[in-house]
């Protein structure tokens, strides 16, 4: 039976690496067409959603508050202050580090573990699995999806097997 470990960590793991890949995509793009890749970094698919850089973040975030949250381990805290290519690099680096921590054993129990959040000022209350495949899962793979179109928005050849990343 699957775990809770194999349905978070490997998960985000592999979602983070997807955009690490995008990063290299970002900079190559940005050299052919002669421009600062940090105008790429700070693109928004529409003025009232969050930029490229956002987007990274909040899939960082999500994966390792999400683990924190399931485990009682402390994760990592980030200054959301983020510009550059190399500075979305350093903070998927961290976050994988982080990641890198948790083993199977650390997540047991987690999916009856209680987990109280509080988006936009309105309280909830998951058990660890419910939070892990209603919120936390669907939550990363929009901030990741988000970061693709807008990548695809500005002309990245980018596709999807580039969001589904190395199979197999």
């Amino acid at each position: 039976m699957p775990s809770m470990y194999s349905f978070s960590v490997p998960i985000f793991q592999r979602g983070l690496q997807n955009l690490s890949a995008y990063l290299g995509k970002i900079e190559a793009y940005a050299t052919e067409k002669g421009i600062a890749a940090e105008e790429l970094v700070s693109a928004r698919l529409i003025d009232d959603m969050l930029p490229l850089s956002g987007q990274y973040q909040r899939a960082s975030d999500t994966a390792k508050l999400t683990i924190s949250r399931l485990t009682g381990i402390d994760a990592p805290r980030f200054e959301d202050n983020e510009v550059t290519v190399a500075d979305l690099r350093e903070r998927l680096k961290k976050t994988q580090d982080f990641l890198a921590t948790i083993t199977p054993a650390t997540m047991e129990g987690s999916d009856a573990r209680e987990v109280t959040i509080s988006p936009g000022g309105n309280k909830i209350v998951f058990k660890g699995e419910d939070y892990l495949a209603k919120f936390a899962l669907p939550n990363f793979f929009f901030h990741v999806t988000t970061a693709h179109d807008i990548l695809r928005s500005r002309g990245l050849a980018v596709g999807k097997m580039n969001y589904l990343g190395a199979l197999g």
